[in-house]
């Protein structure tokens, strides 16, 4: 059963290992903001208010006697750059200020603010970069020139050591931080991966116990269940095997004694042989649902060679198999097990549909699969997912012939190949069974 997330819930990380590392990322993006500012604070901030100060004063010398314009110095601008070193600062007009780039400059607001309450009147700061930084004040004494102080030594484009800090420090946080999250992540993945093996039927062997206190535990505690699951498993097996050995000989007695019956009772011998077969059967489906078709490993083979040895085989029964194979890629599987889910499906299909059977095989960009057709009554949609169930049986549309271990052997076959099968009921009467293997080549 999937839960619905709101949208806002799909864009959070799911896994441990990602909300590990985006709570240690946030963490110390915080940190480093706040680091930043503090830096920025009490450090950077208290020295450009200096260096602020300290022009003030020189732009106070600098109109602390007047300005005598003489005929010498035709202008203000003129009369004031007389009083100065160019090395020092540089007084504009508005004109020389725009091609000297002052509109181009930054406005700071706190060190105008700081600028106006030095030069008791309205100022004004800005900070442009060419060969070095440069300062840029409007004073309250003649609003209408600029003057420009160079700072040597500083430039606005250099990589600070307080950013080349925060940069260092913080990929280092981050990648400790992944490591970290890495590491305690593995156990994890180990332990789901082990978890999925036990779920499809095979048993690892015991898992490492590493990791955090709370991780060995459950590891601890997976292993004892793993091994738990395997015993019963084993018991279960060695309990079938000896009840159908048990039960197979008495039958093979009544059989013997069944052949030496007169041919007057050849009646009551035929029935007798059917009930043995039928129970024979039962037994081997037990079998086949307690062995759970355990192959050492899967091999490619052509789910198309495997139709068609079904229908070869089936070829005897009076019931018409209709083909309709399309080319389809190899895939790994267990041969065998897929040949007895395709054989069970034809045996249902036979039994419970009216003399005609369909087999498809096509492929798609994930699958390869196949479709098991009849055309007999069909089943209530409200009883297919039970049909999965051990010991479970059609309605009376379908009949209850067998031990109902048939689609349960299907299921587990094809749940261990990691596919799906699907039932459904055909617009023109009868059952249809989809089984879809992975391409996993």
């Amino acid at each position: 059963m999937k839960l619905k997330l709101k949208w806002w819930q799909r864009l959070l990380p799911r896994s441990a290992f990602s909300q590990t590392v985006m709570l240690i990322g946030s963490l110390l993006l915080i940190n480093q903001l706040v680091s930043y500012w503090s830096v920025a604070v009490y450090f950077i901030k208290p020295s450009y208010e200096q260096i602020n100060q300290l022009i003030a004063r020189q732009i106070n010398i600098l109109f602390v006697d007047g300005v005598v314009i003489d005929r010498e110095n035709l202008t203000l601008v003129d009369a004031l750059n007389a009083k100065v070193r160019d090395d020092v600062m540089t007084i504009y007009n508005q004109q020389q200020a725009r091609q000297a780039g002052v509109e181009n400059a930054t406005y700071y607001g706190f060190l105008s603010d700081q600028m106006s309450v030095y030069l008791n009147g309205p100022a004004e700061v800005r900070f442009s970069q060419d060969e070095r930084l440069n300062v840029w004040i409007k004073p309250p004494q003649a609003p209408s020139v600029w003057i420009k102080v160079p700072l040597t030594g500083m430039n606005e484009s250099d990589l600070s050591p307080l950013t080349l800090y925060l940069l260092v420090i913080g990929a280092l946080s981050v990648a400790g931080g992944w490591l970290f999250a890495r590491k305690q992540n593995r156990p994890l993945k180990r332990l789901q991966k082990a978890a999925m093996t036990v779920s499809q039927g095979d048993f690892p062997k015991p898992l490492p116990l590493n990791g955090s206190s709370e991780i060995v535990e459950v590891t601890h505690a997976f292993n004892q269940m793993s091994q738990s699951m395997q015993q019963l498993e084993q018991d279960r097996t060695l309990l079938m095997a000896g009840i159908s050995h048990d039960i197979r000989t008495p039958l093979t007695r009544i059989r013997l004694a069944t052949e030496m019956m007169g041919e007057e009772d050849a009646y009551l011998k035929e029935g007798i042989v059917a009930d043995i077969e039928d129970m024979d059967d039962i037994i081997q489906q037990f079998i086949a649902y307690i062995r759970n078709d355990q192959e050492h490993e899967k091999e490619p083979d052509q789910v198309n060679r495997l139709i068609q040895e079904i229908a070869q085989q089936e070829a005897y029964r009076s019931v018409k198999i209709e083909l309709d194979l399309k080319q389809t890629s190899d895939t790994l599987m267990h041969s065998v097990a897929i040949k007895r889910v395709l054989s069970n499906l034809v045996e249902n299909a036979y039994r419970y549909g009216e003399g005609w059977v369909k087999i498809s095989s096509f492929e798609s960009s994930n699958y390869v699969g196949f479709d098991v057709e009849d055309n007999g009554s069909g089943i209530d949609e409200s009883q297919i997912e039970q049909l999965f169930l051990p010991f479970t049986q059609g309605d009376s549309a379908r009949g209850s012939i067998g031990s109902g271990l048939g689609l349960a052997i299907i299921k587990r076959i094809v749940d261990r190949h990691q596919g799906k099968i699907l039932l459904s009921n055909r617009e023109q009467g009868g059952l249809k069974a989809t089984v879809l293997l992975p391409k996993n080549l």
